[in-house]
Order: structure tokens, then C-alpha cells, then sequence
């Protein structure tokens, strides 16, 4: 997501001077920002290149011609810059993928919109100012999130971006390979496939003399590169105005990926029949949508109109056997009581292997949605005997509509935990450390229970002390300092306990007994914190007492009005 507030304003101001010159359509506007924010970054990925080719001491052999390039043109006269870019830079766009790749498909009818020669060169002066190449590798995806965020439509139509450290969690507990055919089925940006392209490279890459990981894939043999460039990755998106396809196809080919296979299509619709044709899912269907009755492909429950739910059933569908699957789903995927919510998770568990879920606070989609989430993994066919389950608390952002960074962050321990989650000795090392933990805090709960009876006992005595009297207030204040020091010493014990507890099993047989309800709320065991009740003795005998005050204080001025 874009947090930082100067990138935020920078591109505002881009989006101000295109809607300004012209592009009414705020797709337009995205879609001219798109071309240019490639073009500037194909001259940044050119500029890297012959650096390296420097620092190796290698011949450079330059990929675009030099009259292209961004650097080349951006210093021309307003004018002259923009016939340029119209008349040469732009044809050329058109045909630079590689034969039959979906860039070259869809770029094919793609129009250069701006006609203002002092537009075109603020914005690209603009789009300089943002410093792309210093950014993080993914940060063109969070500004397309953030232009979309501006359309009427945005979040409504769930054309809005998955955070990328979500993403990236996905992937690494999915653990894609170089031969895996890995697909998304309602792609947007291309994200995922984005983060697995670069997850793979870097799981095959010698890290750099400084022991840095490296995006290189040098470890990857020859068939290996081959099949990711040209088959391993396959991208859907049903965006009749194209933009998203571009948009994705653009996204792709500048992180490395030559051949982008993104295509035109309804994936739920009765014109996509592929069946077992992936080993490796990752997406996040649209939530909110509905189905026409007429067009849901027939091999997918044609009276279920909620996509959530078959996108779900097409998962199965196109996932070889052994096939993996990581997938966002809203809550009430996991605990809807509809015949059918219940008949696709009964399919997922009794037909195939549900390895993991993981809630997500409600907050990670904010602004754009505030619906609870969760990230359901699964293998095509196998046998779930035991379901992993871990209740997400913080994913590193505040959960509201500003997203800023924040220390507390559960994603590090969740990859942990799902890496080490058959490691008995590690298991054993956590138990053990549960049970020292509860044993250190238990004394410090019963005095706490003890001075909480103090405290209350004195806020008694103090109510109905006379105002003279310090005694009863000064041993208040005293007992209460000594609560809150209390509080202070049990905290970093209850979060470490509240941490570790955040992952658990449950048996299919638990699942099965509660109509296959997945909630993470269901199952999880929170150990409550005794609390402080008085015996109604004790109350009993402070209302007689209070009683007999208030009884005292009438008589006093029942005295007081019979002198006067």
C-alpha cells in the first residue's frame, strides 16, 4: 500500500494535470500514467543493466534502441518531446513483447491519449520526482492501487490490490518451484505472480558478496529459466475495458518476465474449460460479486451465485493432483451456515487436504473494505487429518484507514510456525516454554486477585471516610500504584503466552462435529483471567452500612432545619 505522503502527493498531482489536459475517463488517466511509468522504468531496468555489465567488466549490449529511452527524450523541447513519444516511442510500445505474449496482444490497440505537449512533459518531470528505481521493487503495483482507490467504483468492484506483504506471505508458505504452473484467476496487477517470479529467483540465486539475496536465478538450469519465461505463469482477468490486462501484462514484463501469459477471460464463465491445468494457485477472488445463473460454467455449482464461493469450487477444478492452493477468502466463507458454504468446505476437507487457515484481522483490506479475511491453503486430493490454524492479531500496519507502520507485527511468526509446524522437538521447546511462562505469571495473577480485593475493599472505605480522613485515601492510591506495577510485570508474560498460543491444531473429527466451520474464534483456547467478584456477603453488609449513613446524614439534617 502507499503510505509514504509525498508519493501520495506527487501523485495526486499527476492525476490532477491528466484529468486537466483532457482525460475525463479516470481509466484513461491510469492507463496514460501506465505507459509512461513503464517506459520510465524500462529506461531505469536498462540504466541497472549497464551498470552491472560495468561492475563485471562485461560488454554492455543495450536492449532498446537509445532514441526510445526515456532519458534520451525527457530533455526535449514540450513540443518537440511529445511527437516524439507520439510518433516513435509509442508505435514501438505497441510491438515490444515477444510474439503471442499477452503484451503483445493487448497493446495492439492501446492509444497515446495525451495531446497536450506541457502535460506530457510535467508528468513525466513528476513521475522522475517519484524516484521509482529507489523504491521497493513492487511500488508501481501500490500506485496503481492508490489511482484506483480514486474511482467511484474502487473497493465496490473489488478492483483493488492485495498488500503486498500479504502476498508475500502467501507465496513463502506456499513455496512455488521452478516447475510448478502457477495461475491466478482473477489477476488485477499480477501480483502474486509478480511475488512468485521473484520468490522462485531468489530461492535459485547465489546471494551477493555482502550475503544479500539476489533476484538473479543463476542456480536455475537452462529448461528451468526456459519454463518460467514461457509457460510457468498464466494470469485471468475479465476487464472488458483491457486496462488491468495491460496494466498486469506491463507489470509482469518488468519484473523480468519476457513472455506474459495474462489473458481476457471470465474464469467462472462457461467459456473457460480448463480442468487440472495448474499446480500452484494464488489469488484473491472478488468477494462481492454475483453470478449470472446463465453463464456459470456447468461443472460449477450453477445454483451458488456468491463468486467467493466458486472460485473456490474452480480452484479444485483446475489444480492438478498435488496441486497447491493459497487463497483469500471473507470470514463467512468459514462460517457460513448456507448448504452452500457447508458443501465447499465438507469438499475441501473430505475430498482433499486443508492444510492451514490463517484469520486476518479486520483491518488489512482498509480503506477499501473492512470485511475479516482469511487465507485458506489446501492440496488437490490427499487426506486432512489435522487442520494448522493461526489467528493473526497484527500484519505491521495500524488496522485503520491510514495503514501506517507499526512494530507489532505477526506475518515473521506465522512463516515460522507454518515452517516448523511437524517439528516435534520444536513443538516440545514451545510447550515447554508455554508451561514456565504460565507458571511464572501464576503467582503474579493470584496477588493481583488479592490486591484487587485490597483495592476494592479501600474505594469502599474511601467513598464513606470523611473528607479530613488521608488514611483511607493515601493506602487507595498506594495499593493501586502497586496494581499497575503488577500489570507492568505480567504484560510481556500474558503477549509471549497470547503469541504462542496464536497457532493450534484441530482434529478433523472437531471440524467435522461443527459443520465444517473453520473459524479460527471456534476453536482457538484463551485462557481467561480469573477476575475479582466480591462475596455478596460482603456487599450485603456495605449497603446495610451505606444504609445507616445515609440514615445518620437525614436525621443531621432533619436537626439542622428544626433549629433553624
Amino acid at each position: 500500500m502507499l503510505t509514504d505522503p509525498e508519493l501520495k502527493s506527487k501523485v495526486d498531482t499527476i492525476w490532477d494535470r491528466l484529468w486537466s489536459s483532457g482525460l475525463s475517463n479516470p481509466m484513461d488517466s491510469i492507463e496514460q500514467f501506465s505507459y509512461l511509468l513503464f517506459l520510465k522504468r524500462l529506461d531505469d531496468a536498462e540504466n541497472k543493466r549497464e551498470k552491472q555489465a560495468k561492475l563485471r567488466k562485461k560488454e554492455f549490449t543495450p536492449q532498446i534502441d537509445s532514441e526510445l529511452r526515456w532519458s534520451h527524450w525527457i530533455n526535449f523541447k514540450a513540443d518537440q518531446a511529445l511527437k516524439h513519444v507520439r510518433d516513435k516511442v509509442f508505435p514501438w510500445l505497441r510491438t515490444a513483447g515477444t510474439e503471442g505474449s499477452s503484451f503483445e496482444r493487448y497493446m495492439q490497440n492501446a492509444e497515446f491519449k495525451i495531446s497536450k505537449a506541457g502535460t506530457l512533459i510535467e508528468v513525466c518531470n513528476l513521475i522522475d520526482a517519484l524516484k521509482i528505481s529507489e523504491q521497493n521493487q513492487d511500488v508501481q503495483g501500490d500506485l496503481y492501487e492508490y489511482l484506483l482507490s480514486k474511482l467511484n467504483a474502487a473497493g465496490r468492484n473489488g478492483q483493488f490490490r492485495t498488500p503486498r506483504h500479504i502476498i508475500k506471505m502467501m507465496v513463502q508458505m506456499i513455496d512455488p518451484k521452478p516447475q510448478d504452473r502457477i495461475g491466478d484467476l482473477a489477476a488485477g496487477t499480477c501480483g502474486f505472480l509478480v511475488n512468485a517470479f521473484e520468490y522462485i529467483l531468489q530461492q535459485h540465486s547465489e546471494p551477493d558478496e555482502g550475503g544479500n539475496p539476489q533476484l538473479i536465478g543463476d542456480l536455475l538450469r537452462d529448461e528451468e529459466r526456459e519454463f518460467l519465461q514461457t509457460e510457468a505463469f498464466t494470469a485471468y482477468d475479465n476487464d472488458a475495458g483491457m486496462t488491468m490486462l495491460r496494466i498486469g501484462s506491463m507489470n509482469l514484463m518488468l519484473h523480468g518476465i519476457k513472455h506474459p501469459r495474462f489473458f481476457y477471460q471470465d474464469t467462472l464463465s462457461k467459456g473457460f474449460q480448463d480442468e487440472k491445468s495448474l499446480d500452484v494457485v494464488l489469488m484473491n477472488p472478488p468477494f462481492k460479486g454475483k453470478m449470472d445463473e446463465s453463464d456459470i460454467n456447468p461443472t460449477l455449482p450453477t445454483k451458488c451465485k456468491k463468486t467467493e464461493l466458486l472460485f473456490l469450487h474452480l480452484i479444485l477444478r483446475v489444480l492438478d493432483m498435488g496441486g497447491r492452493c493459497a487463497v483469500i477468502v471473507p470470514d463467512g466463507v468459514l462460517f457460513g451456515s448456507s448448504n452452500q458454504h457447508q458443501e465447499i468446505r465438507k469438499k475441501i476437507i473430505e475430498e482433499n487436504r486443508l492444510d492451514g487457515v490463517v484469520s486476518m484481522p479486520s483491518g488489512v483490506f482498509k480503506p477499501y473494505a473492512g470485511v475479516s479475511t482469511a487465507v485458506l491453503l489446501f492440496t488437490r486430493g490427499g487426506t486432512t487429518d489435522r487442520i494448522w490454524f493461526y489467528n493473526m492479531e497484527h500484519d505491521g500496519f495500524s488496522l485503520d484507514d491510514k495503514r501506517q507502520p507499526v512494530a507489532e507485527n505477526d506475518i515473521p511468526d506465522i512463516l515460522n510456525c507454518w515452517k516448523t509446524r511437524f517439528d516435534e522437538e520444536v513443538t516440545a521447546k514451545k510447550e515447554q516454554r508455554l508451561a514456565e511462562l504460565k507458571a511464572e505469571i501464576a503467582p503474579l495473577k493470584a496477588e493481583r486477585l488479592k490486591l484487587l480485593k485490597e483495592v476494592n475493599r479501600l474505594t469502599f472505605e474511601n467513598a464513606i471516610s470523611p473528607a479530613d480522613d488521608e488514611s483511607s485515601r493515601f493506602a487507595l492510591e498506594t495499593d493501586q500504584t502497586l496494581l499497575n506495577q503488577l500489570h507492568e510485570q505480567m504484560e510481556p508474560l500474558q503477549a509471549e503466552i497470547n503469541q504462542l498460543n496464536r497457532q493450534f491444531w484441530v482434529t478433523k473429527a472437531q471440524v467435522k462435529s461443527n459443520k465444517y466451520d473453520l473459524s479460527a474464534s471456534r476453536y482457538r483456547q484463551i485462557e481467561q483471567d480469573e477476575a475479582f467478584y466480591e462475596s455478596p456477603q460482603v456487599t450485603m453488609e456495605r449497603l446495610l452500612k451505606l444504609e445507616h449513613i445515609m440514615e445518620m446524614e437525614v436525621r443531621d439534617l432533619m436537626s439542622f432545619i428544626e433549629e433553624k
